[in-house]
């Protein structure tokens, strides 16, 4: 049997939290940093004792300070993620960039979707009450929650619920839109 430290378990907690802030899965995690999804998991229930190249790898797939790991909270002023540092997930065609302040994920989110020509973003059902607000910067998009389908062009912002099945897609064009996810 291992013993769990408490070095462990801070570790632990700190990567946990780090990515749920983040709105990662396991998996996303995995992908971002190249660690697989089993030892992510692993070293967030303390069981593991990473390797320096582990933990730096999942440092910066999760934008934490590497120095800082087991410190806690870092101290208030301006924080500043660079464009090439933001976690970015792509599929099907939507690279989806994750502009959210770490502490408001799970309440308020914020991405940046870039769309090549024909790519479609579907969505399960969100939380009860969540909803999504969706503005174009450039091309057209398609949005759809439930029943309801809206055509949207640049400047457009659809407010829509997003606890039911949704999706936003581009059509003959590539697309870039900022979406906002607010749950209630």
């Amino acid at each position: 049997m291992t013993d769990r430290t408490d070095i462990h378990d801070r570790l632990a907690t700190s990567l946990r939290e780090a990515r749920k802030a983040r709105g990662l899965s396991l998996d996303a995690a995995a992908k971002l940093s190249g660690v697989s999804r089993s030892m992510v998991s692993q070293i967030e229930r303390g069981e593991s004792s990473p390797t320096v190249a582990t933990l730096w790898a999942l440092t910066r797939a999760l934008q934490l300070d590497f120095a800082g790991l087991l410190e806690g909270r870092p101290t208030p002023g301006i924080e500043v993620t660079r464009a090439a540092a933001a976690p970015v997930i792509t599929r099907g065609g939507v690279t989806i960039r994750i502009l959210s302040a770490p502490e408001t994920v799970g309440a308020h989110e914020v991405y940046e979707l870039v769309f090549t020509k024909g790519a479609t973003l579907t969505s399960e059902p969100h939380s009860p009450g969540c909803r999504e607000h969706l503005t174009v910067l450039e091309g057209r998009l398609t949005v759809a929650s439930g029943e309801a389908t809206e055509a949207l062009g640049p400047g457009d912002v659809a407010r829509y619920p997003a606890d039911r099945a949704h999706e936003i897609a581009a059509g003959t064009g590539a697309a870039r839109a900022i979406l906002i996810v607010q749950d209630s």
